[in-house]
């Protein structure tokens, strides 16, 4: 296979703009990276979908994409898509895959208590998955879970400069918090992209004495491990934010995405 051109972009898929609390450390690693950021506005949120139709959705869509962007790589910058269509997306593209999966692991060697709240959407938190990441990491431990779509809501209107509903992050907190043995939770996994644009109002909620993580970073270093050596071009350029259509849901203004060093609009 010829290694990519410098001017072939990783691509980073989302149901919306989580994912790009992942762009920004990876950024950081590949400055110069050429950027194409997609998300799925007609299909958000996907926390409330059905396995079987994120299954069908995600492969079809990024399928779509990698013709359309001739990505190096791609990253399913989404906690329920990687959890329900990885799989599915690495059997049907011919290039690299990168994930994202719940911090449990980095979680339990953080925590003192030994209880750890995994904080994600509904259909990530019930994904056989996490019981896998929580026995091979956190046997010893307690891992509490709770779904949250409201959070997903919540980041969308941050990031538009809209105002957050209060009730919202206090009632992601008091699902981990009220479950037997939360009292004691010193750790919480973000284990959606969006909820890191949330980590402020959620600490407030949580209290100083709960350290939250994600998986970002590590992410980032993933990305920049696989794509080793290949070319970049010399200078950054601004990157393209792709939205599918929504009748109800418009992209948002560029100078909201303009910080991620986005710099264009599409709609597809």
């Amino acid at each position: 296979m010829q290694p990519p051109s410098a001017d072939a972009p990783i691509l980073f898929f989302d149901s919306g703009l989580g994912g790009l609390t992942v762009l920004g450390p990876t950024r950081a690693l590949l400055p110069t990276a050429r950027i194409v950021y997609a998300a799925d506005y007609a299909g958000l949120p996907y926390g409330q979908k059905s396995d079987a139709e994120l299954a069908a959705r995600v492969p079809a869509l990024l399928g779509r994409l990698v013709e359309r962007y001739q990505p190096r790589l791609a990253v399913i910058a989404c906690n329920t898509a990687s959890t329900i269509a990885l799989a599915h997306v690495r059997a049907a593209l011919d290039l690299p895959i990168v994930g994202t999966v719940p911090a449990i692991k980095p979680a339990a060697a953080l925590t003192n208590s030994g209880v750890i709240g995994v904080l994600g959407t509904e259909a990530t938190v019930r994904q056989p998955y996490v019981d896998d990441l929580s026995a091979k990491f956190a046997a010893d431990k307690i891992v509490l879970r709770h779904g949250s779509p409201g959070l997903v809501t919540g980041a969308e209107a941050k990031l538009r400069g809209e105002p957050v509903d209060p009730e919202v992050i206090e009632r992601a907190v008091a699902g981990l918090r009220d479950q037997r043995g939360g009292d004691a939770m010193d750790v919480i996994v973000l284990a959606c992209t969006h909820f890191p644009l949330l980590q402020a109002e959620l600490q407030a909620a949580a209290g100083p004495d709960v350290r939250f993580i994600d998986g970002a970073e590590g992410i980032a270093r993933r990305i920049a491990y696989l794509t080793e050596g290949q070319d970049w071009p010399a200078v950054a350029s601004r990157g393209t934010a792709v939205f599918t259509r929504s009748d109800e849901r418009p992209p948002p203004p560029l100078a909201a995405l303009e910080p991620f060093g986005i710099g264009r609009i599409e709609t597809i």
